[in-house]
């Protein structure tokens, strides 16, 4: 899924859901967005699997320690919205 830049935060954070839930083999209402990524079982395989997935969906370089400097889906969501607002005005 290819997301546009003018992506809102809701739904940057409903992507994020789904794409952990996926991950986890989980229904995406089991993922709590304020539960840290180590509590929900994200190992650093699937960590870095998400980075690559953010860089491909936004466009954007992240670094591949993103789910350690954002702990949790909401703090990322947070995190990448600042990014994406970066990258539009850069643009």
């Amino acid at each position: 899924m290819t997301m546009n830049i003018e992506i809102s935060p809701a739904e940057l954070e409903a992507w994020l859901i789904d794409r952990v839930a996926g991950y986890l083999r989980l229904d995406a209402q089991e993922v709590d967005p304020q539960a840290p990524f180590s509590d929900l079982g994200l190992d650093s395989v699937y960590a870095l699997t998400l980075a690559g997935d953010i860089e491909d969906a936004l466009g954007i370089d992240v670094e591949p320690t993103l789910a350690w400097d954002y702990p949790t889906i909401s703090a990322l969501s947070d995190g990448l919205m600042a990014l994406v607002r970066a990258a539009k005005e850069a643009a």
